[in-house]
């Protein structure tokens, strides 16, 4: 009888591993939008957009792991509001600088500027990865509209500068060095367009959320687009490469000459994955954190973009998400 147990439990388990149906859980199943995840001090760290009210406001998000799969919240990473900045804390991006030995934080957020719309790119540092960061009293960059938004810092492994990306509102996807300082751009420098709007089938009306990953002597540009939020989200990964962090980079749908770069978009169980990042786990695998909405809760109106983590692996020259 035990024998037969045994074997009934084992057909149980491989049909829900195996089943067309199972779905891909969220690592945080609360409102965790536009994740950042890195490693510091044999832990990982994943940071959001803002989320909350009243008291329970969190300007970024920060959540902590040992393995990450299992997540606990840590609270508020920037508890001070900027001297520049409103409101919309979103997509923020932490990195470790090696020579300042200083945690940075970039994030997007509302100006002050009432006169009319505008949002810009600020700085944070900390000497630890959860925070609290202390925010540098004026902007890296402000512009009209959504242009300036999700930031992303990369030290160029080829050259040794930092190179911060950042994009939307139907603009191009650009790229500057920045000073070792990170708080101003490198003297004599100038911003570079990586990837314009609108030139996939799908999914690039609108181009954002950028995030570079170096693999091979190549530099793999991840992006998202069209709509990544609410009841009328319809979101995707896409990507590019080039041998050069500023370019010129090569779309995967224009190499396999499809005009389809994407990678990771909705399915059976998921609606509007994207906005991601890329992180290589103590053993060496790499990983895809990006946001979704579970498909049942789209239908039933709720659009809380949930924390997903899946394996990603590099075939063929161009990386492969495994659900």
């Amino acid at each position: 009888m035990q024998s037969r147990g045994a074997i009934l439990l084992l057909i149980i388990f491989i049909t829900i591993c195996f089943s067309s149906k199972a779905q891909l859980r969220p690592v945080l199943d609360i409102d965790f939008p536009d994740p950042t995840v890195i490693e510091a001090n044999g832990r990982y760290y994943a940071f959001a957009t803002n989320t909350g009210s009243g008291g329970n406001y969190r300007r970024v998000q920060v959540a902590v792991s040992d393995d990450l799969q299992d997540w606990k919240l840590l609270g508020d990473a920037l508890p001070q509001l900027p001297a520049w900045a409103s409101t919309h804390f979103w997509a923020p991006h932490v990195l470790y600088h090696e020579e300042l030995q200083r945690y940075v934080l970039f994030f997007s957020a509302q100006s002050k500027d009432t006169s009319r719309q505008r949002m810009g790119i600020g700085v944070a540092f900390s000497k630890n990865p959860e925070g609290p960061y202390i925010p540098e009293p004026e902007a890296l960059m402000i512009d009209t509209g959504f242009k300036t938004i999700d930031p992303m810092v990369m030290k160029d492994p080829k050259t040794q500068k930092y190179y911060i990306t950042w994009g939307s509102d139907f603009a191009p996807i650009k790229i500057r060095e920045l000073h070792s300082s990170m708080t101003r751009f490198a003297d004599g420098s100038s911003e570079k367009v990586l990837i314009p709007a609108g030139k996939d089938k799908a999914y690039a009306r609108l181009v954002e959320a950028p995030w570079i990953d170096f693999q091979d002597g190549f530099y793999y540009l991840y992006y998202s687009g069209d709509n990544c939020c609410g009841a009328e989200a319809n979101y995707a990964v896409l990507v590019a490469r080039a041998t050069s962090i500023t370019g010129p980079y090569t779309r995967l749908g224009e190499w396999n000459k499809t005009q389809h770069s994407v990678i990771l978009e909705k399915d059976q169980n998921l609606m509007a994955p994207g906005h991601n990042s890329i992180i290589q786990d103590k053993s060496g695998k790499k990983w895809i954190a990006y946001h979704a909405i579970p498909m049942d809760r789209f239908k039933e109106g709720r659009y809380a973009r949930l924390m997903y983590l899946s394996p990603i692996e590099y075939k063929n020259g161009w990386p492969v998400v495994k659900k």
